[in-house]
């Protein structure tokens, strides 16, 4: 099973696309479609239209990482938008990410309540008078 921390950010394109893309193509995507940007450091989900396929992209410090996974049998679970919103993109959670390569059914997970540490703004981090 592949693992990614929670740290990252997962987005899945909700529309099907071409396999045949490849860095350049898939990055167009998230650019244009998504309106995203690859060098967050991201990942990026792209399924095809059976859904037996999935790339995944990510950049990286020294440049691009492409994964790509097909099913021999079966397909993957779509993600969709929560209380029917509708849009081209979907942010995930990394573990639904790693569950959903793995097969697991995302209707049947639940997720318990957790406190989350706010984001820490740059303004907060200056230093007062007298530093």
């Amino acid at each position: 099973m592949m693992t990614w921390t929670g740290a990252v950010q997962v987005f899945a394109c909700l529309e099907p696309t071409d396999m045949r893309k490849s860095f350049d193509g898939l990055c167009g995507v998230v650019e244009l479609g998504m309106r995203r940007r690859v060098e967050t450091g991201s990942l990026f989900l792209f399924f095809n239209r059976r859904r037996d396929r999935v790339k995944i992209l990510q950049a990286v410090e020294d440049g691009m990482v492409l994964i790509y996974k097909r099913l021999e049998r079966g397909t993957f679970e779509m993600p969709s938008c929560p209380d029917g919103t509708s849009g081209t993109s979907l942010e995930m959670r990394a573990g639904d990410l790693s569950l959903l390569l793995a097969g697991i059914d995302l209707s049947s997970v639940r997720h318990r309540k957790r406190w989350r540490q706010p984001p820490i703004e740059a303004n907060s981090l200056a230093c007062g008078p007298g530093c």
